[in-house]
């Protein structure tokens, strides 16, 4: 099935760059090019891209305000949004997840990624990258995490999707995860699906801000802080 990419930037050089680099990529199409983000708003609604590659500061309207608007519109419903940016935008990355984005890329990483990428969004799954998203979300939420106990709706958690939704915090793939706890990769997944459901959040990004906005992580760092204390 062929992958259908909409490209929203400013940059005329970006965007026949970004169409370049994903046409050579069997299965994928571009089929729009936006320079703002009110025309990826109405694009997105008559074109129902698979993926929306989506630059975050654009004339008229930004690139996170186009996501709420995109992902808010049942017409355009299925589209998934990749945000991209470069590191000195870190501060709006973290409100682009918030908004609904499926993830993010940096403007600059290697050609292969970005077909690669937009192949992974366009089959459901989320853009977590351990080295820069959970750096991100780490930093922006830190000052706004809850004193306390999390939230109760972590009550529906069983212990070992708890570990599970605390190791995609901390950015590990499901293979990884595996890994770590000795099981299947297959597993991982079913712990995943079933605790995303339970939290009533879309996807792993959802998930990672989610526990970091919870004060899940930091709560569970305590705990682990404490346990270390106790058998000394």
């Amino acid at each position: 099935m062929t992958v259908r990419v909409l490209i929203a930037d400013d940059q005329q050089l970006v965007r026949a760059g970004f169409r370049l680099i994903l046409e050579r990529q069997p299965g994928v199409e571009v089929v729009g090019e936006a320079t703002n983000g009110a025309e990826a708003v109405a694009l997105a609604e008559r074109l129902c891209p698979d993926v929306v590659l989506m630059d975050i500061r654009m004339p008229d309207l930004d690139g996170i305000q186009a996501t709420r608007l995109i992902l808010a519109n049942p017409a355009a419903a299925g589209v998934r949004v990749v945000i991209l940016t470069t590191f000195d935008l870190d501060e709006y990355v973290y409100d682009a997840l918030k908004a609904g984005a499926n993830g993010f890329l940096l403007k600059d990483l290697p050609p292969e990624q970005l077909a690669a990428a937009v192949l992974t969004v366009s089959q459901g799954d989320a853009l977590l990258s351990p080295s820069v998203t959970r750096r991100l979300i780490e930093s922006f939420t830190a000052a706004n995490r809850p004193a306390g106990r999390p939230p109760a709706v972590l009550d529906q958690l069983t212990p070992r999707e708890m570990e599970v939704l605390e190791l995609l915090a901390a950015g590990l793939s499901n293979v990884e995860i595996a890994a770590k706890l000795f099981v299947a990769e297959t597993t991982v997944k079913t712990h995943v699906a079933r605790l995303l459901a339970k939290l009533g959040l879309r996807d792993r990004v959802q998930a990672v801000v989610f526990a970091y906005s919870s004060g899940l992580v930091r709560a569970a760092a305590d705990a682990a802080g404490q346990d270390k204390a106790d058998r000394r």
